[in-house]
């Protein structure tokens, strides 16, 4: 009757603890518990009020009291070591090391009250289990040592065994990897106890990601560095702190070799980010001409495939189309293309920044841009073939007034304010009329500062315009 009763209060204990809890994994373990407690007390009435063969109440005598201490040691540890009030799993206590701890409380309350006939089945079992389980058990107390240690923790990114992979699961057998390809990879607890662990995300989630260019011995190392480091400016998937360097690694067969390094939280991204490196100096490098050299071992024609940037004759008659130019010559145009260059910027690169300094302007001659403003949600204008901007600090040496950024590759024609300095200084009418076409394109700009700002600005006069233009070109009055 005892055992009964004993059995009850234990269920209803059991299911009140139950129903006081959040924690998930505790009312799970709680109800496993209760159910333990409840077949206690049913093999405990029917031995003591039901009419069993005696062999049958002997066998039931001997399993009930298993089922109590199962229980008992269940409902001890899930409750001394678990949140009552918050729905997690102790970083110290996980799942695996709970489940070990049950087990020998078993089978520390089996040896010290079964019987002894028990005892010495079990300690058969054992060796026999043992023996046929070897691999199982290691994967088991290798599971036990990795979450006791804690060399890495789910969601954390590894390398194992040469894998590289984020962590899902650790469960008694095996780890659960998922690959950057979104595959899964099951590496058992016995290798990974034995191989070298990479932790990407401990002790700070800053991870390196290095990639090497070479660079043509013809340009100082000190200027393909700044280089670099400048075109790395900005890039989202790189951190701004530790800011990138860039080491001369190595005076190889055909190139100087350069390592740059880069820091990232988003190790997952680590294939992106080397893409986004090798993009940005690639151009970067052929913006500066800066040659990237080709392996001595390959012969190469002269010619090249794609696009040929835009020559001399390409860059006149893209001036043919640009409104501010309009009023100059033929000659001059042609006088100004020989003064230019070519650039050519990726898509998503900054050409020019809001603030930045300045003394050139631009002329889209294939590829598209956007304008923005700063403090300006959307698109302030959309550049095509044929656009330009930047006229306002080629003419005046003023900051940028707006950001300007690659949609596509573009292939720009850059004018310097030396090169068109040149030209007026064979026309002095020449500048008047570009400067009527400027000042009518910074009126428009100035609306447009001025719809954003609570009062309006006095606008420049344009004969103040004009003659700060020729203190800027250094031009006589």
């Amino acid at each position: 009757m005892a055992q009964v009763i004993a059995g009850v209060i234990l269920v209803a204990v059991a299911l009140l603890a139950r129903g006081v809890s959040v924690n998930s994994y505790v009312r799970s373990r709680l109800w496993t518990s209760s159910l333990l407690f409840f077949v206690y007390a049913i093999a405990a009435a029917l031995v003591a009020y039901g009419r069993l063969p005696a062999d049958v109440a002997g066998q039931i005598r001997v399993v009930s009291p298993l089922l109590l201490a199962f229980g008992v040691a269940n409902a001890v540890v899930v409750l001394a070591v678990n949140p009552w009030r918050a729905d997690r799993i102790p970083d110290h206590y996980p799942k695996i090391v709970q489940d070990a701890i049950v087990i020998g409380l078993f089978a520390i309350a089996a040896t010290l009250f079964m019987p002894d006939r028990i005892v010495a089945t079990t300690a058969v079992g054992a060796v026999v289990i043992g023996f046929a389980l070897q691999d199982t058990l290691g994967n088991l107390f290798a599971g036990l040592a990795i979450q006791i240690e804690k060399p890495f923790r789910v969601g954390h990114w590894v390398t194992i065994g040469g894998v590289d992979g984020l962590v899902t699961e650790v469960t008694w057998r095996a780890t659960k990897i998922r690959t950057k390809a979104g595959n899964f990879v099951i590496v058992p607890n016995s290798s990974v106890g034995k191989d070298a662990i990479t932790n990407y995300s401990e002790p700070t989630r800053e991870t390196r990601v290095e990639v090497e260019v070479g660079a043509s011995y013809d340009t100082p190392p000190n200027d393909v560095k700044a280089v670099i480091r400048q075109a790395l400016q900005g890039e989202p998937l790189i951190a701004a702190e530790p800011a990138p360097d860039v080491l001369l690694v190595d005076f190889a067969a055909s190139a100087m070799t350069y390592r740059v390094r880069v820091w990232t939280t988003d190790f997952s991204a680590d294939e992106r980010i080397r893409d986004r490196i090798r993009s940005r100096i690639y151009y970067a490098f052929l913006r500066r001409g800066i040659s990237i050299p080709y392996p001595i071992q390959v012969q190469i024609d002269a010619e090249r495939s794609g696009a040929a940037p835009v020559d001399e004759a390409g860059r006149a008659r893209s001036f043919d189309g640009v409104e501010i130019l309009a009023a100059l010559t033929d000659e001059q145009r042609a006088e100004l293309a020989r003064a230019s260059r070519s650039l050519l910027y990726a898509a998503g690169e900054v050409i020019v920044a809001e603030g930045d300094a300045g003394n050139s302007m631009f002329v889209v001659a294939r590829g598209k841009a956007s304008v923005t403003l700063s403090q300006t949600e959307g698109e302030l204008a959309a550049l095509g073939e044929g656009a330009f901007f930047g006229e306002m600090s080629l003419l005046t040496g003023d900051p940028r007034r707006a950001t300007v950024t690659a949609v596509s590759d573009c292939e720009l024609i850059e004018i310097s304010a030396d090169g068109f300095r040149r030209v007026v200084l064979t026309d002095a009418a020449a500048l008047e009329r570009v400067a009527a076409a400027v000042d009518t394109r910074r009126a428009e700009l100035e609306q447009h500062r001025a719809s954003r700002a609570q009062g309006g600005t006095v606008a420049e006069t344009r004969q103040s315009f004009v003659a700060r233009v020729r203190q800027f070109l250094r031009l006589s009055a």
